[in-house]
């Protein structure tokens, strides 16, 4: 079966690379907050632009940090988008703050800037804006409203390592910002990992502290903190992983460009728009499919030897989670018609041509069969 997400070929041709780090954390005794975490984040703050990087135990810890180490408290308010994994919303009400949603630009799947100034009300705290798909947010208009109304912004990068808006990174642009090394993220652990990043050195130190129990100086807890630590052995799998991320995230895009053109005009299928102002990492290949037919439709290419999945099929909204928000069905018509209609297909740097155009076919095929139906 051809999988959306495959991580066996490339630990396979990044193998002895990635042994020897682990024999090396295995060697030196050290498993926790090490010289390992120390290196890895130095080496993705300056591959990213920033000043500072503090490694975490996963992307929604460091999404949860970042918002309390910018002041998000218990009561408050944050905005953020509706079509999305659920685990953002979770950051925010893990700190006891409620997740404000917002609705999308129908075309990418990125949140509305737009609809977040009609969300904004005097409890708002901070605007948490996801690059999803690997596609940057559209960030100026963003960063515009976050300063006229003194709001932070906390960029959600988890699926964006790498992109670039009008040349930035992503996580270069907000106050602060949070990544997650989920294992198939384009830079993923073995294992769960997060990190956050930021310009400012206060903001740095009081995630350095709430991540280890606020701790300042052992047993000198100053803060109600957290145990939410990046461990040295996924912190040196990263660092090897970080020296291939540029070369990883070329090949998605040169796959991604590929897909375009074998996918280009068939007649049914929907592809999602890359903005000009986002240099997009193809965290995933995401095509809309009319929502009636995707059943079939996943269900024809399964019989083909071909993977799929939704990312996302269900709001944060409409989640059973979420019930108290009282958002009912029709609340976000953008975000609930792109949840009924999107499908992943396979995407990853390892991913042959024969194995692309062998997914291209079968889709091609499942259209041309008329009304949901295969050819054969």
């Amino acid at each position: 079966m051809l999988l959306v997400s495959d991580m066996r070929p490339q630990y396979a041709a990044i193998k002895p690379e990635i042994d020897a780090a682990v024999q090396r954390v295995l060697d030196s005794g050290w498993f926790i907050l090490g010289a390992e975490v120390e290196a890895f984040e130095r080496e993705f703050a300056a591959y990213n632009g920033n000043k500072h990087a503090v490694g975490v135990g996963n992307g929604t810890d460091a999404l949860a940090l970042a918002l309390r180490a910018v002041g998000v408290e218990r009561g408050d308010e944050v905005i953020t988008t509706t079509h999305t994994a659920v685990f953002g919303a979770l950051a925010i009400s893990q700190i006891g703050a409620t997740p404000v949603l917002a609705d999308i630009d129908p075309e990418t799947g990125n949140i509305d800037p737009a609809d977040i100034e009609q969300r904004i009300t005097p409890r708002t705290r901070a605007i948490m804006p996801v690059h999803l798909y690997g596609q940057a947010a559209d960030m100026d208009p963003i960063l515009e409203i976050g300063q006229r109304h003194s709001i932070p912004i906390v960029e959600d990068c988890a699926q964006a390592h790498g992109a670039k808006y009008k040349g930035r990174r992503v996580g270069t642009m907000g106050v602060i910002s949070g990544f997650s090394f989920y294992p198939s993220k384009n830079l993923g652990a073995y294992g769960d990992g997060g990190l956050v990043v930021t310009n400012d050195a206060a903001l740095a130190e009081t995630v350095r502290a709430l991540r280890n129990g606020g701790q300042v100086g052992r047993y000198n807890h100053v803060l109600l903190g957290v145990n939410s630590r990046l461990d040295e052995l996924q912190a040196a799998i990263l660092g090897v992983k970080l020296r291939h991320l540029e070369a990883w995230n070329k090949r998605r895009g040169e796959l991604a460009c590929s897909y375009h053109g074998l996918l280009a005009g068939v007649p049914g299928l929907g592809l999602l728009t890359n903005r000009m102002f986002s240099a997009s990492v193809y965290h995933l290949y995401v095509v809309r499919v009319p929502a009636e037919q995707r059943e079939a439709f996943m269900a024809h290419l399964k019989q083909r030897g071909i993977a799929t999945m939704i990312h996302y099929p269900t709001p944060v909204h409409l989640q059973p989670a979420y019930a108290s928000l009282g958002l009912g069905s029709g609340s976000y018509p953008h975000a609930e018609k792109m949840a009924s209609e999107v499908v992943s297909l396979p995407l990853y740097p390892e991913l042959t041509k024969a194995e692309q155009e062998q997914v291209a076919a079968a889709v091609r095929e499942f259209f041309a069969g008329g009304n949901g139906q295969p050819t054969d």
